[in-house]
């Protein structure tokens, strides 16, 4: 690791002679609001315009300094340990809705902006942006992680419905130092690279989004099925029929009792020597779907007697609320549990979690797993049970049996673990084929690699 050439006064004092003493923070206790990763930074920049942030990172990037972009805060544990962390740049005060044309179905926000927020002012217009994140998400955070939630199912990812990004690079394309800011990126090219950079290539500033019709109304059944072969068997049904649901979420007996009020089993329970013979496992798949009221009765005549329940609009915003939400509600009431997500062929969906319950199994830990069920799309988390808490190993070796039990064609990305045990596996899984380029890109776009120093696959 390279060291920042300046102390954190200098850092403080140079970005507010740069900016204005507003728009820095250096105070510990304000700074806690910022950890990365369980960490404070030495300083946290505030700037209210893209040109700001430009400024910021031309000194940076002279300076050698290492710079972290920063949403809501509420995916920054996911990745490798960052190394040593000199200033986070904050989006929080460029949060406005640019320009939204409610006739033309698009909106130009900028990156603080929360996802809450947006989704509510498009309600107003009956219109749909199908982000699904964490409270708190901001829409530079959702593009930076590639964040998608279960609508992903009936609007594809965020590739799928952003038609334009406006970042800034930390060297500048123009090679003047850094800081250059790069607008409206359309096509493939460098905005589908932004998407799922981790903040690596640069800082989004804005970004602009085809939107949809809202649906009439909607409706979700929960069909249930007593084994993991008979649930992928309707999934399979599904994807052959003339429905065309927006959601499809498999939810795995465990994680079920994460979706309620109430405390979950102690994981002690659910340990395979523990286990009531007698009791009943109960396999999920929450389907839902949008039309008129004609529709919606077609659509649930036709899942017939699978449905166990329907979940009428009423409710439905806060069940798929705690769906989306799942890896927060789980971590709520366990300290150190591990959540991969991963992403498997749909053919591949019933093996892989399968293999997770083997790998959990394998190393005490207990798995709680939901997911995109058409898409091969999941997370699931490894619940450590309290006869046996585990050494920082036991995660590497759970993580190295799990992606051991995967196919070549599948991703498994550890994206919350205790930060001791990082140090013991990689989180991010193999090595891609295209590591190369990948290397050629971060040194194009920022060749001292100064932000997010050591969090993503190549540094």
């Amino acid at each position: 690791m390279t060291q920042a050439t300046g102390t954190q006064g200098d850092i403080a004092s140079r970005l507010e002679r740069l900016l204005g003493a507003d728009a820095v923070i250096g105070d510990p206790e304000r700074l806690q609001k910022y950890s990365i990763d369980g960490g404070a930074p030495e300083t946290v920049l505030l700037p209210n315009c893209p040109e700001h942030i430009a400024a910021a990172l031309r000194v940076a990037n002279e300076e050698n300094w290492s710079v972290v972009p920063f949403g809501g805060g509420t995916r920054q544990h996911v990745g490798r340990s960052v190394e040593g962390v000199d200033v986070v740049i904050s989006t929080e005060r460029l949060n406005r809705i640019e320009a939204y044309d409610p006739g033309d179905l698009t909106i130009s926000l900028q990156a603080g902006a929360t996802v809450s927020h947006v989704t509510a002012e498009c309600a107003h217009h009956r219109q749909l942006l199908p982000i699904e994140s964490f409270p708190g998400s901001t829409i530079g955070g959702a593009l930076a992680t590639a964040s998608s939630g279960p609508l992903r199912a009936g609007f594809g990812g965020l590739r799928d419905f952003c038609i334009g990004i406006s970042f800034i690079t930390a060297d500048g394309l123009s090679g003047r130092g850094g800081g250059r800011v790069v607008k409206n990126v359309a096509g493939y090219d460098l905005m589908k690279l932004m998407i799922g950079s981790y903040g690596t290539l640069g800082v989004i500033t804005s970004a602009n989004f085809k939107l949809f019709p809202s649906p009439q109304q909607t409706l979700t059944c929960v069909c249930q099925f007593e084994t993991l072969g008979e649930a992928f068997k309707f999934r399979d049904w599904l994807l052959k029929s003339p429905l065309s649901p927006i959601s499809v979420e498999f939810i795995g007996p465990e994680a079920a009792e994460y979706l309620h009020d109430s405390q979950p089993r102690d994981p002690d329970e659910w340990a395979p020597d523990a286990r009531v013979t007698s009791e009943k496992r109960i396999w999920e798949i929450a389907v839902r779907f949008a039309g008129s009221d004609r529709a919606l009765a077609r659509s649930r005549s036709e899942l017939g007697f699978q449905v166990a329940r329907e979940i009428s609009e009423k409710h439905e915003v806060d069940f798929w609320n705690r769906l989306t939400g799942f890896e927060q509600r789980l971590t709520s009431r366990h300290h150190n549990p591990m959540i991969f997500e991963f992403e498997v062929p749909p053919a591949e969906s019933e093996k892989a979690i399968a293999a997770t319950y083997e790998s959990a199994s394998e190393y005490n830990f207990v798995a709680a797993i939901v997911g995109r069920a058409t898409m091969g799309s999941f997370v699931v988390g490894f619940i450590p049970l309290a006869i046996d808490p585990p050494a920082v190993t036991q995660f590497a070796g759970a993580a190295s049996a799990f992606r051991g039990r995967l196919s070549k064609d599948s991703s498994a990305v550890v994206v919350r673990c205790p930060r001791e045990a990082k140090q013991h596996f990689d989180v991010w899984g193999s090595t891609p084929t295209d590591t190369a380029l990948m290397q050629e890109v971060k040194r194009a776009l920022d060749p001292k690699g100064i932000l997010n120093r050591g969090r993503f696959l190549v540094g």
